[in-house]
């Protein structure tokens, strides 16, 4: 069963940084693109990051400048570095991550439990 496991959240100052790291596992055949988006308390849902298998980056605009994507396909691991944090980013961090699995017929949107991130004082 293909697995998405986040790690690497917690509680910041503002200002500080951090490092999130996904790791998927399981039967999977190859990872198309892997995702970071957060959701904070009475709010929807925000794309934060994507990158492609080639590398290709996008990044919603509230945090470019100041967040990292990247993805080690050998290890099927995506990582978001965040810093300079603002307590506006304090939100359930979540990969995602498009994956063809051992024995399925098409490319499959496969989700972590989420971290939790909070910037505060």
């Amino acid at each position: 069963q293909v697995q998405l496991v986040e790690s690497g959240g917690g509680l910041v100052q503002p200002g500080g940084s951090l490092k999130l790291t996904c790791v998927a596992s399981g039967p999977i055949l190859n990872i198309n693109t892997m995702t970071w988006d957060r959701q904070a308390p009475g709010k929807q849902r925000e794309l934060v990051a994507r990158i492609s298998t080639s590398g290709r980056t996008f990044y919603a605009g509230s945090v470019k400048g100041r967040f990292t994507i990247s993805r080690d396909n050998a290890k099927n691991t995506v990582v978001l570095l965040m810093s300079s944090l603002k307590p506006e980013d304090t939100a359930v961090y979540s990969c995602s991550a498009h994956i063809l699995s051992d024995g399925g017929r098409d490319y499959v949107d496969y989700w972590g439990q989420g971290t939790q991130v909070t910037v505060s004082v």
